[in-house]
């Protein structure tokens, strides 16, 4: 059946097509039984507005932009992929479309979103990995512009953002290693501009502190995202004298190349190093071991922050929309307790024969 147009349908339903479009775009003036008989007719015809002609009587494009810190991150990351599916199955569920905004390297992520909003390309945007001091948030934030963030900044009472409780996470994670036996627990984090590395900072220096466990700042690294960020900062971190026994990673993609680069050194994860990840990604299941990690629901998240940023476009207050979720620390086979004897952490194993296997079991029962 070919489909009608706004015109054909008033025509057939004896209303004015004024009436009709109200009642298709569900405002409270139109009668409910008005509504349901002109969708039902709608629905019967074919009829399919026209978007073009929507976008232009409500002034809106009906698309939200999505700005990362910098895209070159997120090749290959499944974190992302994830995050991008929920965001947009929500947004399509409310006929909104996704952009997904290029920030070349050298180009700072400010400027692309200047050119979002002073271009009206995006009714919206959906920001991540959150800077302390965020210029992208300051921003929009005094413009008054629609966004909602996946992290904080140092004054997240002004905008809508939802989060991970970072700290605590951390915080976890540590103490879980210590329960284990311990000691030398490093951490492989990445730029100490992003918020939420500062928070997972205190939340790792927090535990160390409350077991009366000294910090050596040497076993604390800032090598970054990626597989080849952690191979390198383990490498490292295992030319330390002594070395440590655990290794908590800013995040699973740099867990796992951690422990490649362990086992490269003849080391085993999980027996002669414990290691931690964060997101809890599809491969850290699969990894070899299956990776100990925090889970992040990272495709709720997303479609979240897209109801949230849908939420403001509806009038909503950025302070009614702010969320902190508890983490979930899961455990897996990439940690227990640190191998014995003692002698066998010293720097100068890793040049020569790795310890010897630990026997017993994993983990306390």
């Amino acid at each position: 059946m070919a489909r009608i147009n706004l015109k054909e349908l008033s025509r057939r339903l004896g209303l004015s097509m004024t009436t009709v479009s109200r009642a298709l775009n569900g405002y409270p003036d139109v009668s409910p039984r008005t509504r349901e008989r002109v969708v039902s007719m709608a629905r019967e015809l074919g009829y399919a507005p026209n978007a073009a002609a929507r976008r232009l009587t409500s002034g809106r494009s009906e698309t939200i932009g999505f700005v990362p810190q910098s895209i070159a991150a997120y090749y290959g990351n499944p974190y992302f992929a994830d995050l991008l599916a929920g965001i947009g199955e929500t947004l399509h569920a409310a006929n909104f479309d996704l952009v997904l905004a290029c920030v070349p390297e050298g180009e700072a992520p400010l400027d692309v979103c200047r050119r979002l909003v002073e271009g009206r390309r995006v009714d919206g945007l959906i920001l991540d990995r959150t800077f302390t001091e965020d210029p992208r948030i300051d921003y929009l934030a005094a413009r008054g512009f629609p966004f909602a963030t996946l992290g904080r900044d140092r004054q997240a009472a002004r905008h809508a953002f939802l989060d991970i409780d970072g700290e605590r996470a951390l915080e976890m994670a540590t103490e879980r290693l210590i329960a284990l036996g311990h000691r030398e627990i490093a951490f492989i984090a990445a730029d100490p501009r992003f918020n939420f590395v500062r928070e997972r900072l205190a939340g790792y220096r927090r535990a160390l502190a409350d077991a009366g466990i000294p910090r050596r700042r040497s076993l604390v690294r800032h090598d970054g995202f990626g597989e080849e960020a952690g191979a390198r900062a383990a490498r490292a971190l295992m030319r330390l004298c002594p070395r440590p026994t655990a290794i908590l990673c800013i995040e699973d993609l740099t867990a796992i190349g951690a422990m490649r680069a362990l086992r490269a050194l003849g080391l085993r994860p999980g027996r002669e190093v414990s290691v931690i990840g964060y997101n809890d990604i599809p491969l850290a299941r699969i990894a070899e071991p299956p990776l100990t990690t925090i889970r992040m629901p990272i495709r709720e998240a997303g479609r979240r922050l897209a109801a949230m940023v849908l939420a403001l476009l509806e009038g909503a207050a950025p302070a009614d929309l702010q969320e902190i979720w508890e983490p979930e620390l899961v455990p897996r086979e990439s940690d227990g307790p640190p191998p014995s004897p003692a002698r066998g952490l010293t720097a100068a194993s890793v040049n020569g024969p790795s310890a010897p296997p630990r026997r017993g079991p994993r983990r306390p029962p």
